[in-house]
């Protein structure tokens, strides 16, 4: 499986390497707990919540930023700028909120939905073990998000 991860927004400057090493790292992961395949290449890219807005209105129909937009071609497309107003509600950081999305991103690929209330709590706790599980491994000593 082929991750690229773009930054197409301005305002943060952002360890895109980091969060590229670690899509790549859950990948195999959301695989083994795949409700149908996911495809081969998958690009995350960072926007702004203008930019965000925009394809949420041209795919959705609805004119506001959201979170996460995930298309089944591969296309993750992530608001840098929600994640940020996230990161400061759940006393967290950018960096974690913008994994967690990817998290996101890559279960709706691999069949999961979250339009319902169980959707939502399932996936919700299949996103927040794999990305520990992630960030348990391979993380140097001392080093900090």
């Amino acid at each position: 499986m082929q991750i690229e991860v773009l930054n197409r927004q301005r305002k943060y400057q952002l360890p895109v390497g980091q969060l590229l090493s670690f899509a790549q790292r859950l990948a195999p992961l959301v695989s083994n707990v795949a409700r149908n395949e996911i495809p081969e290449e998958i690009l995350v890219v960072l926007v702004s919540d203008r930019k965000i807005s925009a394809v949420h209105q041209q795919f959705m129909g609805i004119a506001a930023a959201t979170d996460v937009i995930t298309f089944q071609h591969g296309e993750i497309v992530v608001s840098v700028e929600t994640a940020a107003r996230q990161a400061i509600e759940f006393e967290t950081d950018l960096l974690h909120e913008l994994r967690l999305y990817v998290a996101h991103g890559l279960l709706h690929l691999a069949g999961y939905d979250d339009h319902s209330e169980d959707g939502f709590q399932e996936m919700a706790k299949v996103q927040n073990e794999l990305v520990a599980k992630v960030r348990s491994k391979n993380v140097p000593k001392g080093l900090k998000d």
